[in-house]
């Protein structure tokens, strides 16, 4: 009896597919390509998201990285709108910052059309489809590369959608629903799998999930210059640590922040609540300033030590919301970084 129900559970999770991970998700939000970024920073911020597909006219543009993913008519087929690119938070952000130039611009740099700025980190050009009937153990592999998020296709309309699962550039239908990494790891938290327990009771360290290279900002970084380092390296957070022993420069670029002190995190995503004006009195402010006045302390410092099994680990980033988790030493010190990308590339090693 025991053994029948190991091998349903099993199945369960080998029969699980793109579409099941999307079913719960709302319909997907975009922006058009004429919206100006002061709303786009709107919708992302009244929806508690990070990234905002950029919907065109059909024929006018080239798809992020070549793709063609299209919205048509239901009924007749006709194609609507293409979907350009991705617009994430830090898009945004270093265009604001961008070049370091006078701030009393800002008003005309949020009237910037969202179609200007697509690309300008790399992650705006990686727009991917997942056919609804890709598999759980599939969309773990495109997630392991690095693709945070991808668009899934509640009916395609492409002929062979039936037998082809996998990532696509190429898509047409009439709904999308967006599925992330973090939509992935909390259906694992949410559903137990037998066949995971053994896997999740493991170590982060045991499982190789750590990540030992470890890029951090100082206590004496300002917001501008973190956001500009942060655009060039295409982290969308970074630890701010304690380093009195560095030279002047350094507190403008990347430090390694192995064997230091966490004093705080600072996150693309902590700009999402700020209006205009504050905005422009924040850029000058040292991040560190920033997140003690702005990120609510409870928030910036999700961190768990080398011992900490997969499961705590993936407790971690879904009930706090982050992207990342600090490993620190005995010692309290900064020893490396499992991100939601090394989550699932280590579980799915493991499974495999």
């Amino acid at each position: 009896m025991q053994q029948d129900k190991r091998e349903d559970d099993h199945s369960r999770l080998t029969n699980v597919t793109a579409k099941d991970l999307t079913a719960g998700n709302r319909r997907l939000v975009e922006v058009p390509y004429t919206a100006t970024l002061s709303h786009a920073m709107n919708t992302l911020v009244a929806n508690s998201i990070s990234a905002l597909p950029v919907a065109a006219p059909p024929g006018h543009w080239i798809g992020a990285g070549g793709s063609m993913i299209m919205e048509s008519d239901k009924q007749t087929g006709v194609v609507r709108k293409h979907y350009i690119g991705i617009l994430t938070m830090l898009d945004i952000l270093a265009h604001i910052a961008g070049d370091g130039s006078d701030l009393s611009d800002l008003d005309r740099k949020m009237g910037s059309q969202v179609s200007s700025i697509i690309g300008h980190c790399l992650e705006g050009l990686s727009l991917w489809t997942l056919n609804p009937n890709t598999s759980f153990l599939e969309c773990m592999e495109v997630f392991s590369k690095g693709i945070h998020r991808a668009l899934v296709p509640v009916e395609s309309s492409i002929e062979s959608s039936n037998t082809i699962a996998g990532v696509e550039l190429i898509e047409s239908a009439s709904a999308y629903r967006m599925l992330t990494q973090m939509d992935l790891l909390r259906f694992l938290r949410d559903h137990h799998f037998d066949d995971l327990k053994t896997v999740l009771s493991r170590s982060i360290f045991d499982l190789k999930a750590v990540n030992d290279s470890v890029y951090a900002i100082t206590e004496r970084t300002t917001v501008s210059s973190a956001i500009n380092v942060m655009k060039g390296a295409l982290l969308n957070a970074v630890p701010i640590v304690n380093a009195p022993d560095v030279a002047l420069e350094d507190h403008l670029q990347l430090i390694n922040g192995r064997r230091r002190k966490v004093v705080g995190t600072f996150s693309a995503t902590d700009l999402k609540g700020c209006r205009l004006p504050e905005l422009q009195t924040w850029l000058p402010l040292t991040a560190l300033e920033f997140t003690e006045k702005n990120a609510g302390k409870e928030r910036d410092m999700v961190s768990c030590g080398v011992d900490a099994t997969m499961e705590e680990a993936i407790e971690k980033v879904v009930t706090r919301g982050v992207h990342r988790v600090w490993v620190m030493d005995q010692q309290g010190l900064l020893q490396g970084v499992v991100s939601l990308t090394d989550i699932i590339r280590s579980l799915r090693s493991a499974l495999l």
